[in-house]
């Protein structure tokens, strides 16, 4: 389990619901996204997020792009 304040790089599928966005990793689990600017092209597409662990499964996403 990674720390808060670690580094995070994975990739996953880009999903959003009601309460904003998350990524559906590719080893399993899930991340809830903090974004600033919405990704809308990579829905429900395969993406890689760089971003920083800020909370127990909530990561401040820095950039997502394809995978």
């Amino acid at each position: 389990m990674d720390r808060i304040g670690s580094r995070i790089d994975e990739t996953g599928t880009l999903v959003r619901d009601g309460s904003g966005f998350y990524l559906r990793r590719d080893l399993g689990g899930r991340y809830a996204l903090e974004l600033r600017r919405v990704p809308v092209d990579f829905v429900e597409k395969r993406v890689r997020v760089i971003g920083t662990l800020v909370a127990d499964n909530l990561i401040s996403a820095d950039g997502v792009g394809p995978a």
